[in-house]
């Protein structure tokens, strides 16, 4: 990428001249140009991505403001840095591809995902979701193990990943994730209630992740209200006499 090149190249011909014209060692030329190169890449690479971030800072405000539109547009001017600096074009696909399925939009999302930044999980996870959707297991397996890989110490993925595999049918592969998400996040309550609820031929009760879950609009969160009105109505329930 641009940064790094001009980093590069910058930090390589300052050098030239105290070897050249001060007869400095060659060893010590070397060390005078990685520190410039790491202070210069440095430098670059924060400014660009200050011009990124302020990008996605306004995207938000309009999504905010129900604005998608505009937010998509504003997203779009951030693949002008691109060229400019590692994994920007990644992570402008990830926040476009999130906009439109948390819209339902689907069918716009799909490209912008399948090219998001791999550590951008939640894009990540839609994307799998969206080949589950579409009838490519292998796919969503696919997507799910890098994304688990990239973000390991996030619970949600390898319980999301569990919870598809269960759509699919494959609980055994599921109970097989569930517990290396434990071991690689260290413990955690709700991946060692979903492993209880396979064993006793339940669902997951993922709502209890709240609106992390609902975004992959996998269940509404109508019908846990529904629910959980009839579950209430039913203990208010009057014994006949």
């Amino acid at each position: 990428m641009f940064n790094f090149l001009l980093a590069f190249v910058v930090s390589t011909l300052a050098v030239v001249p105290l070897h050249l014209a001060y007869g400095l060692q060659l060893l010590y030329c070397g060390l005078i140009s990685m520190v410039l190169f790491a202070l210069l890449y440095f430098w670059l690479s924060r400014r660009t991505m200050k011009q990124v971030v302020a990008l996605m800072e306004s995207a938000q405000r309009d999504l905010q403001a129900n604005r998608p539109e505009k937010a998509v547009a504003t997203l779009h001017q951030a693949f002008r840095y691109a060229p400019w600096q590692f994994y920007v074009k990644g992570q402008v696909n990830a926040q476009i591809g999130t906009v439109y399925y948390l819209r339902r939009e689907f069918a716009k999302a799909m490209p912008y995902l399948e090219k998001a930044f791999v550590r951008h999980w939640v894009a990540m996870c839609m994307l799998a979701v969206s080949y589950m959707k579409r009838n490519k297991p292998a796919k969503m397996r696919e997507t799910f193990d890098k994304a688990a890989a990239a973000n390991r110490k996030e619970p949600f993925i390898w319980n999301l990943y569990a919870y598809c595999l269960q759509q699919v049918g494959d609980k055994a592969k599921a109970r097989e994730v569930l517990e290396k998400g434990i071991k690689k996040v260290g413990g955690d309550e709700r991946l060692d209630d979903s492993i209880k609820a396979l064993e006793q031929d339940r669902r997951m009760k993922m709502q209890e992740y709240g609106d992390i879950w609902y975004q992959f609009h996998l269940e509404k969160p109508g019908a846990l209200i529904k629910k959980q009105t009839k579950a209430l109505q039913g203990r208010r329930k009057m014994p006949r006499v």
